[in-house]
């Protein structure tokens, strides 16, 4: 009787198992703290990190686009050509859009703290829109190119425009059958 007892009331008291009090050794305590000092340490890096490349981007999209917009200017006043300064001035703008958008991913991406939204809903979000501004700058460059080869009656060259549409489409393609393979881990 004194032994049902005894288990009894050891039962109830706290830190009964050898497990429980391994936990609360200063040792365990201590590799605890360190380790959350290195994810502490390793998330400001990669902060810091998407935060520089990211305005890195930023920097080459805004002189992109001065420099674009300043060689539009400079040109039609000097040269008079409309149509071939305009054609390249999109061209450089749109490069200059896919650089933006590919910075604006990045400081999206790794630089804020979305616990509560889905990972893949974040890298679903920024992979279309950064695949759409490429598909979309590959055909404006490949429209432009064929503009450009017929005001020069070069039509043995249009190979080039067609396969840049042909490899867009793909890329779209591909876009297509990611998103499709991935809808079920956005849930």
């Amino acid at each position: 009787m004194t032994e049902v007892m005894n288990s009894s009331n050891t039962s109830h008291l706290p830190n009964a198992s050898p497990q429980q009090s391994e936990s609360l050794t200063p040792d365990s305590t201590r590799q605890r703290m360190n380790h959350r000092r290195r994810e502490s340490g390793m998330r400001l890096y990669k902060r810091l990190m998407a935060g520089l490349f990211s305005n890195i981007f930023f920097a080459l999209a805004l002189i992109m686009a001065l420099s674009s917009l300043f060689n539009l200017f400079a040109d039609i006043f000097d040269t008079g050509e409309m149509i071939s300064t305009v054609i390249h001035a999109i061209n450089t703008l749109v490069i200059a859009l896919a650089m933006f958008e590919l910075g604006a991913g990045i400081s999206k991406e790794y630089s804020s703290e979305d616990s509560s939204e889905n990972v893949y809903t974040n890298i679903r979000r920024t992979i279309t829109r950064f695949v759409g501004t490429v598909c979309i700058a590959l055909v404006l460059e490949a429209l432009i190119m064929i503009i450009k080869y017929s005001q020069l009656d070069l039509a043995g060259n249009l190979y080039y425009p067609v396969a840049i549409l042909f490899g867009s489409g793909v890329l779209l393609l591909s876009l297509g059958g990611f998103l499709a393979l991935t809808r079920g881990h956005t849930e």
